[in-house]
């Protein structure tokens, strides 16, 4: 059975599904949104930002946002600030620079997504449901907070 959260995206040339996640500075999972792959960047960031402004107080001190390129522009930038009323600075790498660069804000979620995967469930997305996936994310989180205060 196949479910119809699965799509293809051209751009990267993923099928399946993609996972959007916004993650504090010391790279623990706020919230998480998985869709299909076909669901364009700005709008899956849309989704999983509504879900961490309703975490209302807990997020009180959240005023800027980091982001990689697919989430720039300003129809979303002018979005977040209306609705969410935090500042998206977009993370770029350097237009002259080749091969691998690391980006001193963006590796923060790059480093939440390496951890993700050290569970094996998450390696490969063979759910039915997004919203299962999204559930094994964040008990993947719990596992990983857990083993470090053991």
């Amino acid at each position: 059975m196949v479910s119809q959260d699965v799509g293809f995206d051209g751009g990267k040339l993923i099928h399946g599904r993609k996972r959007f996640l916004s993650v504090d500075t010391l790279g623990l999972v706020l919230r998480v949104f998985v869709t299909a792959a076909n669901v364009g960047e700005r709008s899956g960031g849309k989704r999983v930002l509504k879900r961490v402004n309703r975490m209302g107080s807990s997020v009180s001190r959240l005023h800027a946002i980091w982001a990689d390129g697919g989430f720039d522009g300003e129809p979303f930038r002018r979005w977040v600030m209306d609705v969410c009323r935090w500042i998206v600075q977009v993370v770029l790498r350097p237009k002259q620079s080749k091969g691998f660069v690391l980006l001193k804000k963006r590796w923060v979620v790059e480093r939440t997504f390496g951890w993700l995967m050290s569970c094996r469930r998450l390696v490969r997305d063979h759910e039915l449901l997004p919203e299962t996936s999204e559930t094994l994310i964040y008990l993947a989180m719990i596992w990983i907070m857990v083993r470090r205060l053991a």
